[in-house]
Parts: C-alpha cells; sequence; structure tokens
C-alpha cells in the first residue's frame, strides 16, 4: 500500500483504541529482537491499562529475547481483522510491584519454583511506533473481491503509521 493510501483520511486515536482492545482480547503476539536475524517467537503480552505505551513480557533468563534491545513485535487480532507491526525497545523489568501485578497462576506454571525462581524474568516493551492494518472491506470491497474486480487499497479497510 502506497503512502498515498494511508494519507486519506483516518481516525488514528480509533485505529490505536482499537489495537488495544483487539491486543487485550487475544494477547498473543510474535517478537524478535531486530540485531538477532532470527525468527519471531510467541509470547504471551501482559497488558497494563493505565500504561498504553509498554507491554510487559514473563520469560526466562536462557530466553533468546533476554538480552533485551530494539525489537520488532507482530499482531494478528482473533477475528484477523486487525494486523500489527510495532517496533520498540526490550529492557529487563526489575520494579517488583509491576511482576506482582502481572503475576498470576498461569504464570507461575512456568517457574518450578514460583515468583522466587532465578530463571525468572519480566521484559518490557517500550513501545516507539506502529503499522496498523484494519481488514474491513465494505460492501463494495466485498463485491469486488466475490466478482474479481480491481480492489483499491482503502476499500479494504484503514492502513495507519503511527506513534504508541
Amino acid at each position: 500500500m502506497s503512502n498515498k493510501d494511508m494519507n486519506h483520511s483516518i481516525d488514528r486515536d480509533e485505529i490505536r483504541g482499537e489495537f488495544w482492545e483487539s491486543i487485550a482480547d487475544s494477547p498473543f503476539v510474535m517478537i524478535a529482537l531486530d540485531s538477532d536475524h532470527k525468527h519471531s517467537i510467541p509470547m504471551r503480552a501482559q497488558l497494563d491499562e493505565d500504561a498504553n505505551s509498554a507491554i510487559w513480557f514473563f520469560t526466562s533468563r536462557d530466553n533468546r529475547l533476554s538480552k533485551g534491545g530494539p525489537a520488532m513485535m507482530q499482531f494478528v487480532s482473533k477475528g484477523h481483522d486487525l494486523f500489527a507491526c510495532v517496533s520498540g525497545n526490550l529492557t529487563e523489568e526489575t520494579d517488583a510491584a509491576i511482576i506482582d501485578k502481572h503475576w498470576s497462576k498461569p504464570v507461575e506454571a512456568w517457574y518450578d519454583q514460583g515468583r522466587q525462581d532465578p530463571s525468572l524474568l519480566m521484559l518490557r516493551l517500550d513501545l516507539d511506533d506502529a503499522e496498523i492494518w484494519e481488514a474491513d472491506p465494505g460492501v463494495v470491497g466485498m463485491f469486488k473481491m466475490m466478482t474479481g474486480m480491481t480492489m483499491d487499497g482503502d476499500e479494504m479497510g484503514d492502513h495507519a503509521r503511527l506513534p504508541l
């Protein structure tokens, strides 16, 4: 999709809101470090409604993401109607209050010694920006797809680059 296609009138705040709602509904993402040139790995995002510029992940100290650094996260909503690629920086979260806030029985199941497990690591992805696509073809778009007619970029939904 060209920049021209992206610049039509879109509501970036609405797209940002839909991104956060979608990731809260299905918090599974793929993430990789920019410097590693390795495949992304699945992670479960820990979201905080009071922090809209960071996402947290529980992992282990031997995970390939543990060294942190610039990273890229990909997300597809449960209904496959929103897609996002998010850039940011992964760093170790050392604030015990944040770790405790996100600690749960499902998280504990991954650590032999629970909250005191020496391999426990929480990473924070400080979000820079995102490219987000909403796949919502209108009636005209659906008709064109069903009949094989040529689609225009904006007939599939909105697309925006925006800071998070």
